[in-house]
């Protein structure tokens, strides 16, 4: 049963709607609009409104011509729009924007079709040109190609998608998938609940295996069909000879149907190269052409013609048959293949509707629904794909059909059934009542409990307070959510807010939050049986709370139902029994279809068990010893009973914990014997009757019907089946259950409803369910359990003993069924046995008589007080409930339970106490009670103290207005002794509303209601006594109304700067952009919000001019890449400037690109390599560092640091790059920080030794513990002054050892030696140096051993040397002679000079034979010396003054003059190449 809320779309009056568009995923129309007004600039646009009318807002599609035709984008929210003028506009969502292609058609566009992904549209005008476009994924238009033909294009189809895009499951699937990510909720919802885990799904595999069909056939006006391929080739392939009618694909079978004015029908073979062969051609019947052609299935095809009959074509049988039952002409016809429903507009204004049941495509399976009455004949409706919404063009008005189910919902002692969008009526079920409830919301949810009624539109609630008769309701409270399940609770509603269970009262106020994580999802149902609350999330999550209490308390651990399923299904509905110990579970598959298993979860032991109705068994059976096979035999019985059928509605019995009841509607209407099931004998026990139920048919009649089937729930013996009948067809769903009856909604007898429960409103009026009313009484009807026939009166312990016998006898226990219907006789001790026990405070016996005496109420008053703290609270409620009042008072009084006490008296009419105690004890229920005292005086005729008690609760603003208003004189007088501002302000508009204006101005002034003043001053005329108030206060509210009068008036200057004082920015803008107040434009632009400003850069871009101040307002708008885009097109350099100075790297990479590349064209290459680090452009940016000779600075290198995820390969070339270009400028320590960071600690190294810094080469070659490193640091300290510091010849020594370079050391002890040689003639140090070199080489591992044996065999050679010279230097003292002989024997070996230096010897010998007079000796050695050291000073190996005393003696001038030792030069030592400098 379901009922349609019309909407009729907000257009504007003077408009012509010529075409109507839904999206194919989104609750999203489009509308085509003709305006006639000729002053109206703007001839054509086209509106976009929601699935309630809603226009969307911030769209500009106008222009100065009409629209011709447009598409919808078929997965993203793009609408392509085709003007006379020959434009084509793209609006799209994602961008806020419409762009408009005006360079490829000069005629009006009279097609549009988009490929089945929306990457390509072919677009065709009435000259015959042609355009296929491609779209990026930005949703702009690329022209690929441009045809040119003779004649006008009136159709164009694309080609099915080979495989896997005809599968409805496919479709479904994707349509879902789509609408998740453009940003449905509910799609969402359902898509986000899909477990990915669970492999093996058929869905997915088709998604990803689909792909694009980008060829097309195109029909022109001669009735030339042209093919255009993949690659843009355009074919003629058939001449029809005829103007092409419609043109359609059918898909299954790969043939192109072409229907053409004359009514011929030709059927065409598609080849895959896109060449036609005619299969079939034949005439369509019909009193004149045909207006319409559609699909109604697969090979179905939907025809009308000038008549009152629609005809259908099965193509794939080739038969044909009319559908009759519209009375009057149809002019358009649309299919919903989601509902099944063919709708088909009359000229009378009516839409006629025909629903197709699950078969074969035969007349007789094709069932008349009633006609809907919307007034005006239509040109044209249109179903939408993927939501139960119906949209009907009457070229003036555009009216929406919104489809949901009718709202039910059943408590223990009422129902409430709506009956009309804004109706319900609650019928109490005993005894029989009912009561009409109206409220002004679109009623979309309904919910009660015993004396309140719940109605909700998730926007708003309303809740209306039930009086004990029932035959009144009164507002009880209504406030605005956002919330699409909503519950009751005795005074306390529960509403699902996102991730979030909220406690509310009636007023809205919050009492108690429970909040739902991130992994447990969004509730998507809630059910509240006995005080147990259960939720359902859209993620699989179930959980549960006890509400007895005054904070709802969680009894169960959430359970997440999908991870216990062995396949993909997810949760819909939930429904807990009475002691919340089980609760079922409803289940959908992916595509949204039900699933067959109704789960149970057994929340004290843990466990899911359920029934399966596919099947008809349980999932889990259990069996209880002693049965035998009765039980086997039972459920064998009554499987072919239920199998083949889905849980629609499940039911919990609300006293008994084990009782289940289910609606089970069939799977699909297939015959049982396709299935393979073989039929089995049923038992005459289990054949139901169903007494009351409506009259006994054939099984075989009643297999497809709908079947009530009753369960037994428990933790020993499973889930069992007690028993099911057929549901009649005079009731059209399962409302509820209570032992011993159940409860159906009635099927509609007045024929004003549509056969499948569908009530018609017209034009949101319920006048005609008004008349339904009158003639429909009850909606509700119970039928007696069989078990209980005759038993419809008897008292609990008669139903319970009842209904243990018939559970006793399911499971097959005939002992304990006997047992349970001893029947106890007598029951009037059990109401003095309660009187006692207020006495004694035995609580729990008083329990066990109100049980027995059947004291419901007193029972459940019981129950709901237990929660109270204080013994003597929990007795006094007994004590009401007995009629014991005076009791209950002391009680009350005794335990401090003032607050309690003050709801006796005032249930009790006891007023005087009951506002004594508020003011005294309860203050906070102070105001409450003086309402309450108010509202009693009211209805008592005592209007003084009526308005004393709403002044005191402070309502009387709203209360004494209404309760006064049939006496307007003493409500004058009220409002003026008030002097209350908000009530002079009310006074004043009732006052303006009776056309007195006058004294309305002096009641305005006087509630300093300055708005209103200036409201009442512009609609006199007077502007300027407005302007001048509106200037004096500054009222923001004055100043945007008179704004707006003064915009009616024309007055645009004056508009513009009142919307200012006012901050309507907006509004401000608009009009400076309508009549080209350019310069105030900008001021207030700045101020308005983003949106905003990108319209009026708009603007100045459309302008031409002002470019600099586009550009400022697309960047301040936050559209950077666009200020950027127009000032490089129009050079605004000062603006480029400006803006890429803010650049940072929220900014677009492709953006900071671009602006790098317009720097480098323009030699700033510097702001180029910022802009490409800030890209993240870094090898690109290097490149540029070392062409163009750029510093690389410390916050540069860092900037061009990768990110920590980044690949370890890509960071180590990075890092090296920015190295080896820091060493390229001499940033010696960057490079080897930068080095560092890629690893490379060699060249780390390198860099640092060519920085000098040898406080940090030490430092690095310490830390970082590498021989090559060490050995480096040992060379690059060789090359410093090493003898004048012995810490760095430490280090040297260190370093060469760590680094294992014994060779290095080697030869660093020979360079030691050959210093102390040379510098200090030492020959004892250089002989202990040349020892300790002789051990390293010895140590040594070089590669090449016949090197390093030279090397030792050298160094032993000159160690023996030394040790001779130094041994005849030793011996000199004692035997002078013994020296000088061993002297002249070293001077006479040839390789003298490799060990010790010959003038050493030369010049020991001269200082001798000088020390002892013999001067001609000495003066023949330096003769001597000369000849073998020609180019040597003698004054390096001899004493000056030795040197004249000899020359002196011998009488050599020569030597004087000519011996003086010269000038040291200094000599760079240059580093061999080998040790890496």
């Amino acid at each position: 049963m379901s009922v349609f809320f019309d909407h009729r779309a907000a257009t504007s009056a003077n408009s012509v709607h010529t075409d109507i568009q839904w999206h194919p995923s989104f609750a999203l129309l489009a509308v085509a609009t003709k305006i006639d007004d000729a002053d109206n600039e703007a001839q054509g646009a086209v509106s976009l409104f929601f699935d309630e009318g809603e226009a969307v807002e911030d769209i500009n599609i106008e222009k100065n011509c009409a629209p011709t035709t447009m598409s919808w984008h078929p997965t993203r929210k793009i609408l392509s729009v085709g003007w006379e003028n020959g434009d084509i506009t793209l609006w799209n969502e994602h961008e806020h924007e419409a762009s408009c292609a005006s360079d490829g058609h000069k005629a009006p566009v009279n097609i549009l079709a988009w490929s089945s992904n929306g990457t390509r549209l072919i677009s065709g005008d009435e000259r015959g040109v042609m355009i296929a476009w491609r779209c990026d994924a930005r949703g702009q238009l690329h022209q690929l190609q441009n045809y040119q033909k003779r004649s006008s294009y009136t159709h164009c189809l694309f080609r099915p998608v080979a495989g896997g895009g005809n599968d409805p499951f496919y479709n479904n699937y994707t349509a879902l998938a789509r609408a998740a990510v453009e940003g449905d909720e509910t799609a969402l919802d359902m898509f986000g609940t899909w477990n990915k885990s669970k492999v093996g799904n058929p869905l997915l595999s088709q998604i990803y295996e689909s792909t694009e069909s980008l060829s097309c056939y195109v029909g022109s006006e001669d009735g030339l069909i042209y093919h255009i391929d993949d690659k843009l080739v355009l074919r003629e392939c058939v001449n029809v000879e005829t103007m092409i009618k419609s043109m359609l694909m059918y898909e299954a079978k790969n043939i192109l149907v072409v229907v053409t004015t004359t009514m011929m029908l030709i059927q065409y073979n598609c080849s895959p190269d896109g060449v036609l062969s005619e299969i079939m051609k034949v005439k369509l019947s019909g009193k004149s052409s045909i207006t319409c052609v559609i699909w109604t299935g697969p090979g179905l095809m939907a025809t009308v013609a000038g008549e009152d009959v629609v005809r259908l074509w099965d193509l794939e049988k080739d038969n044909n048959f009319s559908l009759g039952g519209a009375l009057e002409q149809i002019n358009c016809l649309s299919y919903s293949a989601s509902k099944r429903i063919l709708a088909g507009g009359l000229v009378n204004g009516k839409i006629a509707m025909w629903q197709h049941r699950p078969g074969s495509y035969l007349q007789e399976h094709w069932t008349v629904l009633p006609t809907i009455d919307l007034s005006d004949s239509f040109i044209q409706i249109q179903w939408s794909a993927a939501h139960p919404l119906l949209a009907a063009n009457n070229i003036s008005d555009v009216i929406i059909l919104n489809e949901q189910p009718i709202s039910t919902s059943i408590g223990l002692q009422s129902a409430v059934v709506q009956v009309s969008p804004y109706h319900v009526q609650l019928e109490t079920l005993d005894p029989p009542n009912i009561l009409s409830i109206r409220t002004d919301i679109h009623i979309r949810g309904v919910c009660n409990s015993e004396d309140h009624v719940v109605l909700w539109n998730n926007k708003k609630i309303v809740v209306y307070e039930i009086n004990e008769e029932k035959n009144f309701a009164r507002l009880a409270g209504t406030f605005d959510i956002d919330s699409p399940l909503t519950a009751i609770f005795q005074q306390t509603l529960f509403t699902a807010e996102t991730n979030t269970i909220t406690a509310r009262n009636f007023q809205g106020t919050m009492k108690q939050t429970m909040q739902l994580t991130e992994a447990e999802g969004v509730p998507i149902s809630i059910d509240i049986c006995g005080h147990y609350l259960v939720i359902a999330t859209n993620t699989g999550f179930v959980k549960g709370w006890d509400i007895s209490r005054r904070e709802a308390r969680q009894y169960i651990s959430p359970k997440n139902i999908s991870e216990s399923l062995p396949d993909t299904s997810l949760v819909s509905s939930v429904k807990v029994n009475c002691n919340g110990t089980k609760i079922s579970i409803q289940l959908r598959k992916p595509t949204g279809e039900p699933d067959s298993r109704l789960l149970i979860w057994y929340v004290e032991q843990d466990q899911l068990l359920g029934y399966d109705f596919s099947a008809g068994q349980a999932i889990q059976p259990f069996s209880e010893s002693g049965s035998g096979n009765m039980l086997d035999t039972l459920e064998q019985a009554a499987a072919e009973e239920v199998s083949r059928r889905f849980p629609k509605e499940v039911l919990w019995d609300p006293l008994d914990s084990r009782l289940l009841v289910v609606q089970a509607s069939p799977l699909s209407l297939e015959p049982k014997n396709t299935r393979g099931h073989q039929k089995k004998p049923v038992s005459s026990a289990f054949r139901s009757t169903a007494t009351n139920a409506g009259t006994t048919q054939q099984k075989d009649d009643t297999d497809m019907d709908d079947r009530v089937v009753s369960l037994f729930a428990t933790a020993d013996n499973g889930v069992l089946l007690h028993d099911s009948f057929p549901m009649s067809p005079g009731y059209n769903k399962l409302l509820g259950v209570s032992v011993p009856s159940f409860y159906f909604i009635l099927q509609p007898e007045d024929g004003l409803e549509k056969a499948d429960g569908t009530i018609v409103v017209a034009n949101g009026d319920d006048a005609a369910a008004e008349t339904r009313n009158q003639a429909l009484k009850e909606r509700v009807s119970a039928v007696t359990m069989r078990n209980f026939v005759g038993l419809e009166k008897s008292n609990a312990e008669v139903r319970q003993a009842m209904l243990d016998f018939a559970y006793h006898l399911t499971i097959g226990n005939l002992d304990e069924a006997f047992k349970a219907i001893k029947l106890i006789k007598s029951e009037t001790v059990w109401e003095n046995m309660a009187k006692m026990c207020v006495k004694t405070r035995r609580l729990d016996v008083a329990a066990l008589c109100l049980g027995h005496m059947g004291h419901a109420r007193g029972a459940q008053a019981l129950r709901d007080v237990a929660k109270e703290p204080e013994l003597n609270a929990r007795v006094a409620m007994l004590a009401i409930q007995l009629g014991m009042l005076d009791d209950a008072e002391q009680l009350y009084m005794s335990c401090g339970r003032y607050d309690l006490l003050n709801k006796l008296y005032q249930a009790s009419n006891q007023w005087s106490k009951a506002i004594a105690v508020a003011e005294r004890h309860d203050r906070v229920h102070l105001r409450s009670t003086y309402y309450k005292f108010a509202r009693h005086c009211e209805l008592s005729g005592d209007i003084g103290a009526a308005i004393n008690g709403y002044e005191k609760s402070e309502t009387h603003r709203f209360e004494v207005p209404r309760m006064l208003f049939d006496n307007i004189q003493e409500l004058e007088a009220y409002v003026i002794k008030s002097k209350d501002k908000k009530l002079l302000a009310w006074w004043a508009q009732y006052l303006e509303s009776t056309g007195e204006m006058d004294t309305a101005l002096q009641f305005y002034q006087a509630a300093e209601d300055i708005m209103s003043f200036v409201r009442i001053w512009c609609y006199c005329g007077r502007f300027d006594e407005a302007i001048s108030i509106a200037n004096n206060t500054n009222d923001r509210a004055a100043c945007y109304h008179l704004a707006r009068q003064l915009e009616n008036q024309e007055r645009y200057v004056e508009a513009v700067q009142f919307y200012g004082k006012a901050q309507a920015y907006t509004n401000a803008t608009r009009l400076c952009r309508a009549n080209q107040l350019d310069s105030d434009l900008i001021s207030y632009a700045m101020y308005s919000t983003e949106d905003d400003m990108v319209i009026c850069a708009q603007y100045y871009e459309e302008t031409g001019a002002n470019w600099d101040k586009a550009i400022m307002l697309y960047h301040k708008s936050g559209q950077v890449s666009k200020a950027l885009e127009l000032a490089f097109k129009h050079q605004q350099f000062s603006a480029l400037q400006h803006i890429t100075s803010n650049l940072d790297s929220s900014v677009e990479p492709e953006t900071l690109h671009t602006c790098a590349t317009f720097f480098m064209e323009h030699q700033e290459y510097s702001k180029a390599v910022d802009l490409l680090v800030l890209a993240k452009k870094y090898l690109e940016a290097l490149d540029i560092c070392i062409d163009k000779h750029i510093s690389i600075t410390e916050d540069m290198a860092e900037q061009m640091s990768p990110d920590k995820d980044a690949e370890p390969e890509y960071k180590r070339v990075l890092f090296e790059r920015i190295g080896e270009c820091c060493m390229t400028q001499g940033a010696y320590h960057l490079a080897t920080k930068k080095f560092t960071q890629a690893g490379n600690r060699v060249k780390a190294m390198r860099a640092l030794l060519k920085s000098g810094d040898t406080e940090k080469i030490i430092f690095f070659a310490g830390v970082s513990r590498q021989k090559e490193i060490y050995v480096m640091a040992a060379n690059y300290l060789q090359r410093l002054d090493w003898r004048k510091d012995p810490e760095i010849m430490k280090n040297i020594i260190t370093f060469y050892t760590k680094g294992r370079a014994l060779d290095s050391l080697s030869g660093f002890y020979d360079a030691c030696a050959q210093v102390e040689i040379d510098e200090y003639q030492n020959y004892e140090k250089a002989l202990g140096a040349l020892s300790e070199a002789l051990k390293c080489i010895n140590k040594a591992k070089m590669q090449d051993v016949s090197t390093q044996e030279a090397k030792i065999n050298f160094l032993k050679r000159r160690i023996a040397l030394l040790k001779r010279f130094v041994q005849a230097r030793r011996t000199y003292e004692e035997n002078p002679e013994e020296a000088i002989k061993e002297c002249l024997a070293l001077l006479d070996e040839h390789d003298i000079e490799s060990g010790v230096r010959s003038g050493d010897i030369y010049g020991f010998m001269i200082e001798h034979y000088a020390s002892t007079g013999d001067y001609q000796k000495a003066y023949h050695l330096v003769q001597e010396l000369k000849q073998r050291l020609p180019t040597a000073s003698l004054a390096y190996y001899v004493n000056n003054e030795v040197l004249n005393q000899i020359y002196q003696t011998m009488g050599a001038e020569e030597g004087l003059l000519g011996d003086m030792p010269a000038e040291e030069e200094e000599i760079e030592e240059e580093v061999p190449e080998e040790f890496g400098f």
